[in-house]
């Protein structure tokens, strides 16, 4: 890997202001995988400087027009998804399927973005004056800066682009400093498909850049996805400047209910999944189960079972479960939470922290490796460990008597509100859960992970104040303008108001 990666700025490679570069490097194996340019405040000057000239002759291309650009890249992510699936799998330490599901889940967008250019676009209303003419039209906002996450390098990058830019808005593009290849990967697709200059910008960095396209007066709406201490600062920012807008999706404490009329079955295997996936790095990884008393001991034993066994290996390998986590600096942070949880003297019930040297496979024992850490505590006390995101394969068990609204009581007792999921073959149970559990997503009988690319994405309380993604991300990067249209020769105003003309001289 002798070649340092460049930026791609008004449609062309280049090093950039800076000296500095970084590298990528394989969570489960150490090994460097790329050397970055490391972007500069200028950087983004220049790319932000070249999105907004291009923005008239974008916006003056149809919806359909700009559409066109997008199927190469869906055509390209089709016919490359398995290569890609090493690639993402590689650079961020999710398992295999997962790295496929990822680059899958990226066309799924690029295709609903690309074929949405065909639809109905605006609303038509009735006017309470018969010759008047209401409805409304969207018109794009502009330079669109987005931050993305390493977790899913290529998804959640076509969430926040794809829609914008078939809304005729300009891209400014950081990709997370951890999945740099991947950021690559998608930049040349854009050149590859001939987008004009200035239209799609990327420049690779560390939150400085990130910080730069939040301040920058030429940014319209900011798009965010990524942990909720940076996503707050994010919408701080922003609300500061008049006319800016930003979606910013962010972490969770989720939590799975089990009740009582659960059928065990789904409700392991959800939980599992839940909590174990990605090796809990997702926003909407589950790390609180909340059971009901009378199948507590039987879930407990199934789940515990199966945490012990769960397989940690290399992501590459079709039987691998559980991955590395992204970087050292996570392995410690998780490493201190499940300290914490001691500390707290929660019981604990798996505790795969350390794990056998026999579970890291040849060759890859520079990895950031940890298992499942599970533990039983009081839903009732005050812990950082059962309040706090972990980010990681932490879970609390939390056993409850009582009905249904006790349970969604003890769901809601976080200043988070991103995911959750029940488990019950009563609707009534179930229904209730839906109308009164805080979350943006919900799931019934299901893992509280996955996503349709159709459907909004994102949380409220600290989880969240936006829809970065899919159908709803059209409200962040579009204005809506209502329009009356006047089809008689005189002028009637709605409400009764009068539009006559009085003058001094009336009588």
């Amino acid at each position: 890997m002798s070649e340092t990666y460049q930026h791609y700025i008004a449609g062309e490679w280049t090093d950039g202001d800076g000296s500095e570069t970084f590298t990528s490097r394989n969570p489960a194996t150490g090994e460097t995988l790329g050397e970055f340019q490391q972007g500069t405040p200028t950087d983004i000057d220049r790319a932000l400087a070249a999105a907004e000239d291009a923005e008239d002759e974008w916006q003056a291309l149809s919806h359909i027009d700009r559409a066109e650009y997008l199927w190469d890249i869906y055509h390209e992510l089709r016919d490359r998804t398995e290569e890609l699936a090493q690639v993402v799998t590689k650079e961020c330490g999710k398992e295999i399927s997962e790295g496929r599901a990822d680059v899958i889940e990226a066309y799924h967008m690029v295709e609903w973005a690309a074929g949405d250019a065909r639809h109905p676009k605006g609303d038509v209303v009735p006017s309470e004056i018969p010759s008047k003419d209401a409805y409304m039209r969207r018109k794009p906002r502009g330079v669109v800066g987005c931050i993305t996450p390493w977790n899913f390098p290529v998804a959640i990058p076509f969430w926040h682009m794809a829609v914008a830019l078939v809304e005729g808005n300009t891209v400014v593009w950081k990709p997370a400093e951890q999945t740099p290849w991947c950021g690559q990967i998608i930049a040349e697709m854009f050149e590859d498909a001939g987008i004009p200059e200035g239209v799609f910008n990327m420049v690779q960095g560390f939150g400085d850049v990130g910080a730069e396209i939040v301040d920058d007066s030429r940014v319209d709406t900011v798009l965010f996805t990524g942990s909720a201490e940076v996503g707050q600062e994010v919408a701080a920012k922003v609300a500061q400047q008049p006319g800016k807008l930003a979606a910013c999706e962010m972490g969770g404490k989720n939590a799975i209910v089990v009740t009582e009329k659960a059928d065990l079955d789904i409700a392991v295997h959800s939980a599992v999944m839940s909590s174990f996936k990605t090796t809990g790095q997702r926003c909407v990884s589950s790390e609180r189960l909340i059971v009901h008393e009378d199948v507590y001991d039987e879930f407990k034993e199934r789940y515990v079972d199966l945490a012990e066994q769960v397989s940690v290996g290399d992501p590459l390998s079709e039987d691998t479960f559980m991955g590395p986590l992204i970087e050292p600096e996570h392995l410690d942070k998780v490493r201190r939470y499940n300290d914490l949880a001691k500390q707290e003297d929660v019981n604990v019930l798996v505790d795969r922290t350390e794990l056998d040297a026999d579970e890291i496979p040849d060759g890859h024992e520079d990895g950031n490796w940890v298992g499942p850490f599970v533990y039983e505590a009081d839903p009732d006390d005050p812990l950082r460990c059962t309040h706090e995101e972990v980010f990681g394969p932490h879970v609390a068990l939390l056993k409850y008597s009582g009905d249904i609204e006790r349970a969604v009581e003890i769901h809601n007792d976080t200043d988070y509100g991103l995911s959750g999921a029940i488990i019950s073959e009563d609707y009534r149970q179930i229904n209730y859960y839906r109308d009164n559990a805080e979350v943006g997503l919900s799931y019934g009988n299901l893992p509280c992970i996955g996503a349709e690319v159709h459907l909004p994405f994102g949380g409220v309380k600290k989880s969240g104040n936006g829809y970065p993604s899919a159908r709803e991300v059209i409200e962040a990067v579009t204005e809506r303008t209502a329009w009356t249209l006047n089809n008689s020769k005189d002028i009637q105003m709605a409400q009764g108001l009068s539009a006559d003309i009085k003058t001094s001289g009336d009588d």
